[in-house]
């Protein structure tokens, strides 16, 4: 069920079945991020692709007769009216055409009267239209997937597609579990059923048990967004934002025109792959031990004193060169993290956050928020998650200031749509209201000390998303009531061996990190966890924008929510 491993053994297979020879690839803008996510280009010339190109009209581009051009497409009828362009005036020797998903038989014939040379060799169904951010998680790329909390119908077959292509490619015909509070779930679940039994074929595999598709509406926790994050990974995509495993940092002071792109990816970076659950104190230290070891290795290569010195030199130069590249990308992403944390003031807004997400005590939390939301070290955006989860908080307190909270936001210049955003917001909470601040005895505080960084002393971590006591729920037996079964149900006392969680509005690396450790916890349990797209607070923000837009407002007001 590794969504990367899926992809990876795909790709092996189309690139070896053309054969030997030189070979282009050609795609679409969509294919173009799934291929790099799980394969480099240094895989692609192991296997003689020297040539990569995106679909487009042939007008003005030289034939290249000598290529073998390999083609992976998205099944969308504007790529397949572009491949017959191409394919009625051919620039390449041959032909392998792969799609992504299942192809309509209308578009395959259309394809085979277009191929008049016959130079078509080989035409399949591979099952890759997701995008394998690591090995528990994936997701659709779709910003802005719901509209007036309804789905659009281009969105529902996208994300359909996107997950029947999910079970095709690991091999699982599920059972479907859905947020029952959530017409967004039940129509997703429903769909996804529909389609597995009009296609049962596809769907008749060998199974040793019943898997399990958890189909979630983000709506039943808007919190875990919010929240400034202290793990590697989800830190880098917090604060500097992880583009398929491409970070920016084009505007970060003093950073070299070498790094002002790097690639933070689990496939090709073992020491990411081994740190993105890391906290980011216990990063410093081990960024400290990665330079200790390159300099240890550098010194070994000034020591060219003999043949067999100059041999070893040139036999470990490639592995000393890649360890002077992770070292450098690490020491300026982690500089760069540093230099936020420390201008923002993170560390305190990160720990009133946490107060807020999982402790109770209405007067010392507004008096923190209206301290903090005026300290001029502030973003906005941080300024405006303390409200926010202020508001999500103590909507219904007594005595509750959102409205001044929201009136010093004005007062701090925020941007103008900033305020809307608290009425938003809970708005979009009111469908599972409270759920979300449901601690028990769940949530317990853990005060984690950071060292190696100058500066870092502690911060808590005792927030856990909803979704962390669902998955224990379902995995250990026990009733879990927020989610309803469609058709299917399992019988008593089975429990699903591989869970796919999909969470419709988002997930967050948060929430993966909950998957993967789950699966370090319970022996024999795969956990695997997707979404329509990965948020951070700003695109999480731009995507409750548009989910709410048109809604109508009377709703509000039946919900007992407070209007701003």
């Amino acid at each position: 069920m590794d969504p990367v491993e899926a992809c990876r053994l795909y790709f092996k297979t189309i690139l070896t079945e053309a054969g030997p020879g030189m070979k282009v690839l050609l795609m679409d803008k969509e294919t173009i991020g799934i291929v790099s996510l799980s394969f480099s280009q240094s895989d692609m010339l192991q296997k003689e692709v020297y040539l990569f190109e995106q679909i487009s009209g042939n007008s003005g581009k030289e034939p290249a007769k000598y290529l073998k051009c390999i083609v992976f497409l998205r099944p969308l009828k504007e790529y397949v009216d572009l491949l017959c362009n191409e394919l009625r005036s051919p620039r390449f020797g041959s032909y392998y055409i792969y799609f992504s998903n299942v192809l309509p038989k209308a578009w395959l014939k259309l394809l085979a009267e277009c191929d008049e040379q016959e130079l078509v060799k080989e035409v399949q169904e591979i099952y890759a239209d997701f995008y394998p951010i690591d090995n528990v998680l994936f997701s659709l790329n779709l910003n802005e997937p719901i509209l007036g909390l309804e789905w659009g119908q281009l969105t529902l077959q996208r994300t359909i597609s996107g997950i029947i292509s999910f079970l095709l490619a690991t091999k699982k015909n599920p059972v479907i579990r859905y947020q029952g509070s959530s017409n967004l779930a039940r129509k997703l679940a429903e769909n996804i059923s529909d389609y597995i039994v009009r296609e049962h074929q596809l769907f008749d595999f060998k199974q040793s048990d019943l898997p399990l598709l958890l189909i979630v509406d983000r709506r039943s926790d808007p919190v875990t967004p919010l929240l400034n994050q202290w793990t590697y990974q989800a830190m880098v995509h917090e604060l500097l934002a992880i583009k398929n495993n491409r970070v920016s940092l084009v505007n970060c002071p003093g950073v070299s025109k070498e790094q002002q792109e790097v690639i933070m990816s689990p496939v090709y970076d073992e020491f990411y792959c081994n740190k993105m659950y890391a906290n980011f104190g216990q990063i410093g230290q081990d960024i400290k031990n990665l330079m200790d070891d390159f300099q240890e290795k550098a010194k070994s290569h000034q020591k060219v004193e003999s043949i067999g010195d100059m041999k070893a030199f040139v036999e470990n130069y490639p592995q000393f060169k890649k360890l002077s590249g992770t070292v450098s990308k690490h020491v300026t992403v982690v500089g760069e993290l540093s230099r936020l944390v420390a201008q923002h003031n993170l560390l305190e807004v990160s720990e009133l956050e946490q107060d807020l997400a999982a402790q109770d005590g209405h007067s010392s939390a507004l008096n923190r928020v209206r301290r903090l939301i005026t300290n001029d070290k502030l973003r906005h955006i941080d300024a405006l998650r303390l409200v926010l989860l202020y508001a999500l908080r103590y909507e219904r307190h007594p005595s509750n200031d959102v409205s001044g909270l929201v009136e010093t936001l004005r007062h701090q210049g925020v941007p103008d749509h900033y305020p809307g955003l608290v009425s938003l917001m809970l708005e979009y909470a009111s469908l599972t209201r409270g759920h979300a601040f449901q601690t028990k005895d769940v949530v317990k505080m853990t005060e984690r000390f950071f060292r190696g960084l100058k500066g870092v002393e502690n911060v808590f971590t005792q927030h856990s998303p909803v979704l962390k006591e669902s998955l224990e729920n379902i995995i250990k037996g026990r009733p879990e009531e927020n989610y309803a079964y469609l058709k299917t149900e399992y019988p008593f006392g089975v429990r699903p061996q591989d869970i796919i969680v999909f969470i419709i509005g988002g997930v967050t690396y948060e929430e993966s990190l909950v998957a993967y450790q789950m699966n370090k916890t319970y022996p024999g349990t795969r956990v695997v966890i997707g979404g329509t797209t990965v948020h951070n607070t700003e695109n999480f923000l731009a995507d409750l924008q548009t989910a709410m837009r048109g809604v109508n407002r009377s709703k509000r007001g039946r919900s007992g929510a407070r209007n701003i």
